[in-house]
Formats: structure tokens, sequence, C-alpha cells
């Protein structure tokens, strides 16, 4: 008696990861893993490096097409994110540094400072507190002995 073979149902096979550079019509670059939709089209899954016609540059984890995952984010001005993606969004844990050299260190939520984190300033200064998108007011002078 032969054995039942279960039928697979469309959208149910897990899709095959591929590796490779994709460039984009406007000009990106995407190099990377990628899986591919049934139109032909690529989704952006798993590690990879995307690289932007203006200059910007992401390097990071993608899921569904989008930077989610751990990941650095590079601007031609000189500014960084470095930590969690939700969505294309900073959220959860990470780094920004604006083109000056001053930095924050903490919690994002939506593309939002939030919470508890520190700010060191072009002096090397390290300023800490609660900070509520554009406002911190709790912030505090972190005195190093």
């Amino acid at each position: 008696m032969p054995a039942d073979k279960k039928k697979e149902r469309k959208g149910d096979a897990t899709p095959v990861v591929l590796k490779g550079i994709y460039i984009f019509p406007n000009g990106d670059k995407y190099d990377g893993e990628y899986t591919n939709k049934e139109d032909g089209t690529i989704l952006r899954n798993g590690p990879g490096s995307h690289f932007t016609s203006e200059g910007v540059a992401y390097h990071g984890e993608w899921k569904d097409d989008k930077m989610t995952g751990k990941g650095r984010l590079e601007h031609p001005s000189g500014a960084i994110y470095e930590g969690d993606f939700v969505n294309n969004q900073f959220h959860g844990t990470g780094r920004y540094t604006w083109p000056n050299g001053s930095f924050y260190e903490g919690p994002f939520v939506e593309n939002r400072l939030e919470g508890e984190g520190e700010f060191t300033d072009t002096d090397s200064q390290v300023w800490a507190g609660t900070f509520r998108y554009k406002a911190a007011p709790s912030l505090r002078f972190k005195l190093r002995l």
C-alpha cells in the first residue's frame, strides 16, 4: 500500500532563500539574501546590504522586505544609527550618532528617543535621563571621576 502524500497547498511551501545582487530600476543596489514572490519580484529576507543612489547604506537583517532585526544605517551626512530595527524604523535599543560626533544610546520607539538613555556631547560629557522624543525633562550631568 503506497504511503499517503500530503498535497501542498499554494503558499504552504517554505520559500527558497537565495543570495545575490539585485539592482533596482532607480539605481539602488541590494547584496544579500532574498526570496522570490510568485510574481517574480524579490523580497529581501535575511542578512544583506542595501545602497541607495543618494548614498544611504544599510547593513543588517531584513524580513519581508523591511529592515527588521539588528542593523546599521549610514547617511551621507555622517549620521549613523546602529541597533534594532522593526518595520524600517529604529525600534529597540540603539545608538544614533550625529555628524558632529555627539551620540545618544538607549531605547527607541518608532524612530523616537524614548526611555532611559544617555547623550554624549561633542566634549565627551555624558548626560543621562529619561528621553521623550525631543524632550528630556529629567536629564542630569553624569560626572566621571
